[in-house]
């Protein structure tokens, strides 16, 4: 979906419409843009930028408080349309999905039919727009994807995988990070191209024990299959920002509202879990997980952020960025909770 939180918020309120929109918390306070407008993107501002930062690139945006219930229900919405016209679906965040649709393609029915259907109908039952990649594989039909937003379509026939990827810049490859990236440039290393050209003794001297993966993903190689989301014995919510932060502020902010989302579930579903376990990951995608165990099972925000904060600040150091945060509750009384799945993004 294309800066799907304000986009929602565009098409509930008309008056934004064509406006630079940050969605978000005041910049009073430690708020931070939770989602920007295509409009306010444009003098660079991105999510998880603090908000007072985002309202001095851009004095003309409107900041509007986020409806996290309203995403939640537009989301089920689309996920609905997308199991209707995929066979199977892997959501990964509140406004995106991997779709299986290869029993659907045909001579008659090509992949760019089956894309500008499910767009046509997304926007006819949603008023909103998504941008779509499709491919033989996830991880280039993600980069398709990200490729001609707003309201894109991008197909990378089969065959044509690595030279699709050859030409683009290295930080568009899973896995490579800003700093990552900047360390393979120096190295003369540009496009993924350039990369997927290394020998096949380079690749553990740079990426370790995930060199034979990357070296296959550099190439448009990736056999991982669409996934449907199991029923979990968890609730859990995580932030993915569009650029890597230290900021503590910043990353608080974070946490305490995927807190609030995270505990409104747990209310709605009646719930109440012991263990709130805080996820984590680096600039360079080193993914990692701290949990606490509490002595009373807990179901209120502010008990989940006041864990969560405390398992966070153990983690702040200087020079140490974040490109996601997440937060979760299990250990429940009761085994009927619901999954859930939403992350913020900058998409």
């Amino acid at each position: 979906m294309d800066a799907f939180f304000a986009s929602v918020e565009q098409r509930e309120n008309p008056s934004l419409r064509g406006k630079p929109v940050v969605v978000g918390g005041s910049p009073e306070g430690r708020g931070v843009v939770s989602a920007a407008s295509y409009e306010a993107r444009r003098y660079g501002v991105r999510s998880a930028m603090p908000m007072r930062t985002a309202l001095a690139r851009c004095p003309r945006a409107i900041r509007v408080a986020p409806h996290f219930g309203l995403y939640e229900d537009v989301s089920r919405q689309v996920m609905t349309i997308f199991r209707e016209e995929a066979d199977l679906v892997e959501p990964l965040s509140l406004d995106e999905a991997f779709l299986d649709v290869t029993s659907r393609v045909s001579g008659e029915n090509p992949p760019e039919r089956i894309a500008a259907n499910l767009k046509a109908r997304v926007k006819a039952e949603t008023g909103l727009t998504l941008s779509v990649g499709a491919a033989t594989s996830k991880v280039v039909a993600k980069i398709a994807s990200d490729m001609d937003k707003p309201d894109g379509l991008t197909i990378a026939p089969p065959g044509s995988e690595r030279a699709f990827l050859a030409p683009l810049p290295v930080g568009k490859l899973w896995g490579v990070g800003p700093k990552t990236a900047a360390r393979l440039r120096s190295e003369g290393i540009e496009t993924i191209g350039d990369l997927a050209a290394k020998p096949d003794d380079w690749w553990p001297k740079r990426f370790g024990k995930t060199g034979a993966y990357m070296s296959r993903l550099a190439r448009g190689l990736d056999d991982s299959p669409v996934a449907p989301r199991r029923e979990r014995k968890s609730v859990s919510a995580e932030t993915t920002v569009a650029s890597d932060t230290g900021d503590p502020d910043a990353l608080y902010e974070l946490a305490d509202q995927l807190s609030q989302r995270v505990g409104r579930r747990l209310a709605s579903a009646g719930l109440k879990g012991r263990t709130v376990k805080l996820k984590l990951r680096l600039a360079d995608f080193t993914t990692f997980t701290r949990q606490a165990t509490l002595p009373e099972p807990v179901s209120s925000p502010e008990d989940i952020a006041l864990a969560s904060a405390t398992l966070l600040r153990s983690e702040l150091r200087p020079g140490r960025e974040f490109r996601l945060v997440g937060v979760g509750v299990s250990g429940f009384d009761r085994d009927d909770d619901e999954p859930l799945q939403p992350r913020l993004t900058g998409l």
